[in-house]
């Protein structure tokens, strides 16, 4: 095990991680980095600031700010001797005294917003007013931990290939991720989540199917937040789901599990890391044919950007976000979506990647590229080189920039549930409102899920993240753009057609794929095997918890 470094960009370097990687790698191709140190020989790398092309006044960093990553790492590996910072200061490149303040508002924040929430129970008991406070600071710790563990989800592919700073990554990833939460955030719920526990074995024992349903929220959020510590990936509908079956296998016995619904969730295992891996890989080897091995790579890569952006918005739009309930209505709705989604694109790349469009035009002498065996699908294509690899960058890592802030934004719509659907059932039990299958969920519910992703993202969102982004594989804005499409497009697909899909795991093996695709020798067996591992272990370990904390408060509502 080695000490190396983990993130570069021109704004924050994420420092010195104990993971199990080489001392020396590179993120790009050899021919890459030599035409690059030779355009750029001056530049001190342990200050590295390749700054080339401007993403206007906005503030995000250049697509193209670490082309180098890995290189600048080793050579500020022998020459740093910066004081290290601990955790979120370190990550986000602020002092710990700012990350303390951070901490602290964000603990106090948590500790009164409850008391102001009109979901508290107001006009109701004392005892339904401390119980209902408890509860809400119970989905405050789950929406946390999934703001640590499931944002990397979004965002890490992006910070790991250097399209985004971390701390730009962070506080993009916060906005969304809230207004996702709040505006996206299904306000239906079902009292038996996820359709794994029968809803007529716990009919007319409401203080156990309270104390169950906080008991899958400690459960779940403990094990989140396990996993988080040591920057595992896992599905948050996982911790759920294996939650639930502890609770409903002992307080209920084995006719209160739907078998065949835990089923189709462990399949996910297999199918989704399976169906991410071949569809990623797919996809970073028709860039490589088909823009790589073009005459005029950058060219090809401008032109190509606003077709993938239509085809990816056309289909997310139809899918997921449905204008309408008529079908030929929605199809004309999607498809000027993906019209409008494609005229941006081309206007931003057209506006920051003009003069390098035009110098690579006008060149009568093409930058030399290395020989390769064939043109076959398979076959290993060089890489651009000097302007064109600038170009092909720049066009991938704005459309990364694009796709990781709306897959965090559905992220946060979708995923908000695991914390606030046991939480707005719990309270419609202690406030007299539960009644049939479904909960109404109060905008504040939302909101105060959406504040819990946040929080966990902004203190502990960097630890998978680091993992996803680096640990893996090492990732390119092409490789990064490879494995999130891929990973949208088969959880998008899967999902329309009922296959059991895990996001989480979809996107590890989309960018195991990625990594397959330049060799097997790319992907970092040992974190994989670490990540395979955390997977197994979710389900029962969850359900354990959830055992342990049942007994603890059914002990202590016996009290009250």
């Amino acid at each position: 095990m080695t000490s190396s470094y983990c993130f570069s960009s021109t704004t924050n370097t994420f420092r010195k991680s104990h993971t199990f990687l080489p001392k020396h790698r590179f993120s790009v191709f050899p021919s890459e980095i030599h035409s690059l140190r030779c355009k750029f020989p001056q530049i001190p790398l342990q200050n590295s600031s390749i700054s080339l092309i401007k993403l206007g006044n906005h503030g995000f960093p250049p697509p193209l700010a670490t082309l180098l990553p890995s290189f600048a790492e080793d050579e500020r590996d022998a020459n740093s001797d910066d004081e290290e910072l601990p955790g979120m200061a370190q990550a986000l490149n602020i002092s710990t005294k700012t990350a303390s303040a951070i901490s602290i508002c964000i603990a106090l924040a948590a500790l009164c917003l409850p008391l102001f929430m009109s979901s508290l129970g107001q006009g109701l008991g004392f005892r339904t007013k401390m119980l209902s406070y408890a509860t809400l600071l119970f989905g405050f710790y789950m929406a946390w931990n999934i703001g640590a563990n499931d944002v990397a989800n979004a965002m890490g592919t992006s910070v790991g290939s250097g399209a985004l700073s971390l701390r730009q990554a962070v506080l993009l990833a916060a906005v969304l991720e809230f207004s996702g939460a709040l505006l996206m955030g299904t306000h239906v719920t079902s009292t038996m989540q996820k359709g794994i526990l029968v809803s007529n074995v716990f009919h007319g024992k409401d203080n156990l199917l309270f104390a169950g349903l906080l008991s899958s929220l400690a459960a779940a959020g403990t094990w989140l937040q396990v996993a988080s510590y040591y920057g595992w990936p896992v599905s948050t509908t996982h911790c759920i789901v294996g939650s639930m079956v502890g609770f409903g296998l002992v307080y209920g016995g084995s006719g209160a599990v739907f078998w065949s619904s835990l089923a189709r969730v462990t399949s996910s295992w297999v199918v989704s890391p399976l169906m991410g891996a071949m569809v990623s890989f797919l996809v970073y080897k028709c860039i490589r044919r088909f823009v790589y091995s073009a005459p005029n790579p950058g060219q090809a890569a401008a032109a190509a950007a606003p077709i993938a952006v239509f085809l990816g918005v056309t289909g997310i739009s139809f899918a997921a976000f449905p204008l309408s309930k008529i079908i030929t209505i929605a199809i004309a709705q999607a498809l000027a979506c993906g019209t409008v989604g494609a005229i941006v694109v081309y206007r931003i790349i057209r506006k920051q990647l003009g003069h390098l469009l035009a110098k690579s035009s006008s060149n009568t002498d093409p930058e030399p590229k290395e020989d390769t065996k064939n043109l076959g699908f398979l076959s290993d294509i060089a890489g651009p080189t000097g302007t064109q690899l600038k170009i092909v960058y720049g066009v991938f890592g704005y459309m990364q920039i694009l796709s990781a802030c709306f897959m965090s934004f559905a992220h946060g719509g979708n995923d908000v549930s695991n914390a606030i659907g046991p939480l707005a059932a719990a309270l419609s039990i202690l406030q007299g409102g539960l009644s049939g299958a479904e909960i109404v969920i109060p905008n504040d519910v939302l909101a105060w899920g959406g504040f819990g992703i946040v929080a966990g993202l902004m203190i502990w969102g960097y630890r998978v993240i680091a993992t996803i982004g680096k640990k893996i594989t090492e990732l390119t804005p092409t490789r990064g753009f490879a494995a999130e499409f891929a990973a949208a497009s088969v959880v998008l697909v899967a999902s329309k057609l009922g296959l059991p899909i895990s996001a989480t795991h979809t996107l590890v093996g989309a960018v195991m794929g990625v990594g397959f695709a330049r060799g097997l020798n790319s992907v970092r067996a040992e974190t994989v095997r670490e990540i395979v591992t955390s997977w197994v272990v979710t389900i029962p370990v969850g359900a354990f918890f959830a055992v342990i904390y049942t007994w603890i408060f059914t002990k202590l509502l016996s009290f009250f």
